[in-house]
């Protein structure tokens, strides 16, 4: 077995160092707990499906109603109030 000197040792050491910095941002998007939330929320979001309404033309128009209704019960500010 050859021997190997201290001075190797470290040089590699350094380099194996170098390229875990350089390359860390990527292991973190991978590897951290960004990534483990990103893929449960993929997880659930597979899970999930589109259910499709009765498109009714009256349903439109409730809608557009209860949109007005809601519309008119806001708030609003006068002229006088603002002062």
């Amino acid at each position: 077995m050859a021997v190997v000197s201290w001075l190797s040792v470290v040089l590699l050491a350094c380099a194996v160092l170098a390229v875990v910095g350089a390359e860390w941002p990527r292991l973190r998007q991978r590897l951290g707990v960004d990534a483990r939330r990103g893929r449960k929320r993929e997880r659930r979001k597979s899970q999930l499906r589109l259910v499709h309404g009765d498109e009714e033309p009256d349903d439109a128009e409730d809608f557009a109603a209860s949109v007005e209704r809601d519309l008119q019960q806001l708030p609003t500010l006068d002229e006088s109030d603002r002062r």
